[in-house]
């Protein structure tokens, strides 16, 4: 019991960082990407071949994509002003010499390979932004649920109590905003008829699941008693029961609405809700609850915070889905992603000032209620970071130019235009190797599902078997090391056997 109370202070009345060190912190997964895939180009202009080996493979991939991250939120915490500059650095470093050895043996100038990079159509079947931002994400939360119980882990990072923007804040609103990307309505093609509540049917079947683990969480937490933290969700309520209610309420307004205008129905939610809060005694009793000193007497007392955030949740999934929506337009060429990327900048522009407007004339970012400052700061935040997978994996295309056959897992393919058949310049380099590469990133984007359950059990076990708060830094980077790459290998031996654990 003393281990439990331990825990749960550990990790309660907290103020989260600031919006700066967030932003900043949101470029470490883009630069791992673009460290990963010049990695990959360079090694296939030494040897003239991918990287074959799935055991090397894996390996780059973890050491590449996944430990710098686990290092930034721990060890590196103190200086993480500094590591997205040393990342790019080593970056640009590599570039500099594949461009250098490209130019020696073609003699191109740079100006004509830009011009040809402009002039470069990509597959406009697939936006490796979309499944690079989800899969991050699932990363990321991975990292923080266990990482949050070590004190390593800054404090700043965790979940604020009430007002305040923690890494753990944002995690829960993107996990929210990344399932909305690709959600039914989004991937239904507009050309095809569906009867009007099909989508609703198939939500209400398809949330079996989420509503199964949260079950099974409730009673495991409850049986065990596990440390929780009350004033996340509720004494009952838990996020697998806010992502199946969020995904049934969408499907519903979705039903109802036209989808290519949820930004609207996001808006409305958002502000309405922002409305009553201000204007009723719903927030004294999300904070204070039903006698005004934290009670939890009966069912909606007890998961205040669970229930009532379901509206602001709702908001970000509704605009995600617009968001989804504009990126599912078929852009094929470089030039109409590069005008996506600024639609993208402009939007988290708005979106900020916004934010700047709502925290100074209604109330500051708050995850425990998800008011309107909580929406608009996780949604433009998830831009900012789409656009920035947007921009590495241009980055990639262009580098794929200089190198021909090369390829990188998970990037854009590069394809001639529709109405030629032409080969010339840099056009005839940048034809890839169409043989398919091992990808840890494709490997959880197959069972994303159950890469978050296995790091949820992970997390239970190391808890119950680790007193982590008292763990020294070497003890604790090395469980945190072990436990990602335990998850991540699970994930990539069922990628190799082609096995996705669905029973939906």
């Amino acid at each position: 019991m003393f281990q439990k109370q331990l825990k749960e202070a550990f990790v309660s009345n907290l103020n989260g960082t600031s919006l700066l060190e967030i932003s900043v912190g949101l470029s470490l997964a883009p630069l791992c990407l673009l460290c990963r895939g010049l990695l990959l180009i360079l090694y296939y202009l030494h040897c003239g071949k991918p990287v074959s080996s799935r055991q090397y493979s894996l390996l780059l991939d973890f050491l590449v994509l996944v430990s710098p991250l686990v290092f930034s939120c721990t060890l590196l915490s103190p200086i993480i002003f500094f590591v997205p500059v040393i990342l790019a650095a080593f970056c640009a470093g590599i570039f500099s010499k594949i461009y250098s050895q490209r130019k020696q043996e073609t003699g191109v100038s740079f100006g004509q390979i830009v011009k040809e990079f402009q002039q470069t159509y990509l597959d406009p079947e697939y936006i490796p932004a979309i499944t690079v931002f989800r899969v991050y994400v699932n990363v990321l939360t991975s990292i923080s649920i266990l990482a949050v119980d070590f004190p390593q882990y800054p404090r700043r990072y965790a979940k604020a109590e009430t007002y305040g923007t923690g890494v753990m804040d944002l995690g829960v609103g993107a996990f929210i905003f990344g399932n909305a990307l690709v959600c039914p309505e989004v991937r239904q093609k507009s050309s095809v008829a569906q009867p009007k509540f099909s989508s609703l049917a198939r939500q209400l079947f398809s949330v079996w699941p989420l509503i199964s683990l949260g079950i099974g969480r409730l009673l495991s937490v409850k049986s065990i008693e596990y440390h929780e933290h009350t004033s996340e969700y509720g004494v009952h309520w838990n996020f697998f029961f806010t992502l199946a209610f969020v995904r049934l309420a969408a499907s519903l307004l979705l039903a109802m609405f036209p989808k290519n205008k949820s930004w609207i129905l996001a808006l409305t939610v958002a502000v309405l809700y922002q409305l009553i809060l201000n204007t009723t005694s719903l927030k004294a009793f999300l904070l204070h609850g039903s006698s005004g000193r934290g009670s939890r007497a009966g069912f909606l007392d007890a998961n205040r915070e669970g229930l009532f955030s379901l509206w602001g949740y709702l908001a970000i999934y509704l605009a995600s889905v617009q968001v989804g929506l504009w990126l599912q337009r078929c852009r094929s060429s470089v030039q109409g992603w590069l005008r996506a990327l600024w639609g993208l900048t402009r939007a988290v522009v708005v979106l900020l000032v916004s934010l700047h407007v709502s925290q100074a004339h209604t109330d500051r970012v708050s995850r425990r209620m998800a008011n309107l400052s909580y929406c608009l700061w996780v949604t433009a935040h998830c831009l900012l970071l789409l656009g920035l997978f947007v921009a590495t994996d241009l980055m990639l295309v262009f580098t794929k130019l200089l190198v021909q056959g090369s390829s990188v897992p998970c990037c854009w393919n590069v394809v001639q235009p529709p109405d030629s058949n032409k080969k010339h310049g840099m056009e005839a380099m940048g034809r890839e190797d169409k043989v398919p590469h091992p990808c840890l990133v494709s490997a959880i984007n197959k069972n994303q599902l159950l890469f978050f359950l296995l790091a949820n059990i992970m997390t239970g076990a190391v808890n119950i078997l680790v007193d982590t708060v008292h763990s020294k830094a070497a003890f604790a980077l090395c469980i945190l090391h072990l436990y990602m790459f335990l998850n991540c290998s699970i994930m990539y031996i069922l990628h190799a056997k082609n096995i996705v654990l669905k029973f939906w």
